[in-house]
């Protein structure tokens, strides 16, 4: 998809995916990387800067937790995935278990999204895979909805 054509929340997270995979990888702090942010990022100008905000600093703000958290979930440490692959499940996981105002399954895409756009050749099935494993454990009253949903259109 084109920058032009991509939404202001998509756009946020892509710029809190830059700052987690930035505060990874470089171990700065969390304001010099939002000051980095606005400064380079070409999607700052339109993302839902509240938002990446929001996203940024809650996933880098509970990481242990979300980490342990998705741990069995994954087929190998959080340690052992690429540096995108990892933010993205951070990101997917704190979209998941903190803002609830958005469904699971879009959550979910977003992150496939991310992970086409940014990961590996096949990272978006490894994503999708781990958080439709993590979906059910945190929002199990949403999923169980959805999949009667679809039972019932059936």
């Amino acid at each position: 998809m084109s920058e032009a054509k991509k939404s202001a929340r998509r756009l946020a997270r892509e710029v809190a995916l830059q700052g987690l995979y930035e505060w990874r990888m470089s171990g700065n702090s969390l304001p010099m990387i939002e000051d980095h942010l606005a400064q380079e990022c070409e999607a700052w100008g339109r993302a839902d800067r509240p938002l990446a905000l929001v996203l940024l600093r809650g996933a880098s703000g509970n990481a242990d937790t979300l980490e342990a958290a998705l741990s069995g979930c994954l087929d190998r440490p959080a340690e052992e995935l690429s540096p995108v692959e990892r933010a993205i499940l951070l990101l997917g996981a704190y979209e998941l278990t903190h803002r609830i105002e958005t469904p699971y399954r879009v959550v979910i895409n977003e992150a496939i999204e991310l992970a086409k756009d940014f990961g590996g050749t096949d990272g978006h099935r490894y994503i999708n895979g781990v958080l439709d494993k993590f979906a059910p454990q945190v929002r199990a009253a949403e999923v169980e909805h959805a999949a009667k949903q679809r039972k019932t259109r059936d």
